[in-house]
C-alpha cells in the first residue's frame, strides 16, 4: 500500500457514519418484517443482546453500522414502496352522453369545487387520522400513502435518517364512501384470539419429513434443536407485548458462579425431605409424579430490567429479585418440610423471589406457621407475573394437543424446550441469547414453591406427607385422589409409584 493510499483509508475510516432511526422505529422495522433478534444478529454477526442494545440504548458503530444502517433502509424502503402503490382506480358513474365533460374535481387533478382544504383537520372518514382536505363532503387524505396504516415515525424517522430517491405519483382523490361503509369493522364473536404461528407444529411436521417418517430420528434431531426453538417461540410470543426483555443486563457477584465448576451464592431452598416417622401400623404410600413443574413455574415474578441494589427496605411486591435474608424457625419439621429445604449452615442465606413470598405468606395470618423473614439487602428491578406467560401458553397448549392425540413426538419436544430454555439461560455455552442467571432461579425457586404449597395442601386436607422431593415428586398416606385430580395435565397428577411402608424411623436421602 502507498503512502497515500494509507492516508485515503484513514480519511475513510473518520468519514461520517451512516445515519440511524430511533432505537424504537429500528425495533418496529423488524417486529413490522417478522424478523426475530436472532436472524438479524446471524445476518450481521453478533449476538441477539446485541440487537436488543441497538432496539434499547446503544448505538453500533463503524462497519457493523453501516451494515445494520443498510437492513434497516432496505426494510424502510420495502414498506414505503407498498405504502405508496397507487390503489386501482374507482371507476367513474357511468354517463347519459358519453360527450359529457367530467364534473369538477373528478378530472385527476385533486382540484374542483368538490375539494376544499379544512382550516381544521378532521378524522379521515377511511382511516380515522386527521386530514386536511374535504372530499365530495367528506374528510379524506389526497395522498393514499398518508391513508395507509403506516407508523407515521417510522416512515419519518426513516426517511430523515436514510435519504431514497422515491418517484411519488399524486392519485386522484377516492370518491368517499358513506360513513357508515368506511367504519372500522367489528369485533366478531366467537372468534378464536390470535396467537402466534405454529412454530412447534411447523418444527415436528418438517422433521417428520426429513427422516422420512422415523419418529425415532425426528425426536432425536428436535431435542438437538430445542434451545433455538425455544428462544424463537419466545420471540414471536413477545411480538407486540409490553414490556421489553433485557436480556444480557448487568449481574451482581453474588449470582456469578464463584469458581469454574462451582455455584453461585443463591439458595433455590429445593425440597429434599422425608418424614421422620410414620404413624402407628403398616401404610399404602402413593409417589405422586407433579406434571409439568417447570412448565407451571414460568408464571412467576420475573425482574424486567437491571437489578438494582437496596437495603434496609420493606419487601415491595411490584419488585422482584434475590434477597438476603435470615429465614425463621421452623417448628413442623415433623409433618411437613422446611419451606427453605434442608440447609445445615444457619445464618443469612441468598433467597429468590419465589422462596421469599412463600415464607412471608406463611407467616401471614392465614397460616400463621412461622416468623416474617428478616430481610437484611435485596438486589431487584420492577417486575411482573406475566412475562413469560404467551410464552408458557403456546408450550402448554402444543402438550396438551400431543397428549390428546398420543403425540410423543411433540410432547418429548416440547419437554425439552421448557426444559432446557430454563436450564440454559444462566451462565451456559448452549444459550448465548438469554443471559438471566435471576430468572434461572427464580423458575427454579417457584417450581420448588408451588410442589410445596402441594405439600401443605395434602396435609391440611388430612393426608400424610411422606416426601417431598425436587420439583415433582411427592409421597402420600391417604385417598389423594379427593384432594388431586388424576391425569397428564399440568395442573393434574399421576402415579409414579405405589408401596407399603412401616411404622418406624425414616431415613433422609
Amino acid at each position: 500500500m502507498g503512502d497515500f493510499d494509507a492516508i485515503d483509508s484513514l480519511l475513510a475510516a473518520v468519514g461520517p457514519e451512516a445515519a440511524l432511526p430511533t432505537p424504537e422505529v429500528r425495533r418496529e422495522l423488524r417486529e413490522q418484517a417478522r424478523l426475530s433478534k436472532a436472524q438479524v444478529a446471524r445476518a450481521l454477526g453478533v449476538s441477539p443482546s446485541t440487537v436488543a442494545g441497538w432496539e434499547g440504548t446503544r448505538d453500533p458503530s463503524g462497519e457493523i453500522r453501516t451494515r445494520y444502517a443498510y437492513l434497516l433502509d432496505g426494510l424502510a424502503a420495502k414498506f414505503q414502496a407498498e405504502a405508496l402503490a397507487e390503489p386501482e382506480p374507482v371507476p367513474e358513474p357511468e354517463k347519459a352522453d358519453a360527450g359529457v365533460a367530467p364534473e369538477p374535481g373528478q378530472d385527476g387533478s385533486g382540484e374542483g369545487d368538490d375539494v376544499e382544504s379544512l382550516a381544521v383537520p378532521e378524522p379521515c372518514v377511511l382511516c380515522g387520522r386527521p386530514a386536511g382536505s374535504r372530499v365530495a363532503g367528506f374528510a379524506q387524505h389526497l395522498d393514499p400513502a398518508d391513508c395507509r396504516a403506516v407508523t407515521p415515525a417510522v416512515s419519518q424517522a426513516v426517511t430523515q435518517a436514510v435519504p431514497r430517491a422515491v418517484t411519488r405519483t399524486v392519485p386522484r382523490p377516492v370518491t368517499a364512501p358513506t360513513p357508515k361503509a368506511a367504519a372500522a369493522p367489528a369485533r366478531r364473536a366467537f372468534q378464536a384470539p390470535s396467537g402466534p404461528v405454529d412454530l412447534i407444529g411447523e418444527a415436528v411436521r418438517a422433521a417428520l419429513a426429513e427422516n422420512e417418517g422415523d419418529v425415532d430420528a425426528a425426536t432425536a434431531a428436535l431435542l438437538k434443536r430445542a434451545i433455538p426453538d425455544a428462544m424463537r417461540l419466545l420471540d414471536e410470543t413477545r411480538k407486540g407485548a409490553r414490556y421489553d426483555i433485557v436480556a444480557h443486563p448487568w449481574i451482581p457477584d453474588i449470582l456469578r458462579k464463584q469458581t469454574s465448576r462451582g455455584a453461585d451464592q443463591i439458595w433455590e431452598a429445593r425440597p429434599k425431605w422425608t418424614r421422620r416417622q410414620l404413624p402407628p401400623g403398616t401404610h399404602e404410600v402413593t409417589a405422586l409424579d407433579i406434571n409439568g413443574a417447570y412448565l407451571s413455574a414460568l408464571k412467576t415474578h420475573l425482574p424486567l430490567g437491571q437489578l438494582e441494589h437496596s437495603a434496609g427496605l420493606a419487601h415491595d411486591r411490584r419488585r422482584a429479585g434475590v434477597h438476603l435474608i435470615t429465614p425463621p424457625a421452623w417448628e413442623h419439621e415433623d409433618v411437613l418440610p422446611n419451606p427453605i429445604g434442608r440447609r445445615d449452615e444457619p445464618g443469612p442465606l441468598w433467597v429468590t423471589e419465589p422462596t421469599l413470598r412463600l415464607l412471608l405468606r406463611l407467616s401471614g395470618p392465614k397460616h400463621g406457621l412461622c416468623e416474617r423473614p428478616v430481610v437484611h439487602e435485596s438486589y431487584t428491578s420492577g417486575a411482573t407475573e406475566n412475562l413469560l406467560e404467551k410464552f408458557r401458553v403456546a408450550l402448554k397448549d402444543a402438550r396438551d394437543a400431543a397428549i390428546a392425540a398420543g403425540d410423543e413426538v411433540t410432547l418429548e419436544y416440547v419437554k425439552a424446550m421448557y426444559s432446557k430454555f430454563v436450564s440454559t439461560m444462566g451462565e451456559s455455552n448452549y444459550n448465548r441469547e438469554l443471559y438471566r442467571p435471576d430468572w434461572m432461579h427464580i423458575i427454579r425457586s417457584q417450581a420448588f414453591a408451588n410442589l410445596w404449597m402441594k405439600a401443605l395442601k395434602a396435609h391440611d386436607e388430612g393426608l400424610t406427607v411422606v416426601r417431598a422431593m425436587g420439583t415433582d415428586e411427592l409421597h402420600v398416606i391417604g385417598d389423594w385422589r379427593r384432594v388431586f385430580a388424576e391425569g397428564r395435565g399440568v395442573t393434574e397428577v399421576k402415579v409414579k409409584d405405589a408401596y407399603a411402608a412401616d411404622a418406624g424411623t425414616g431415613e433422609e436421602e
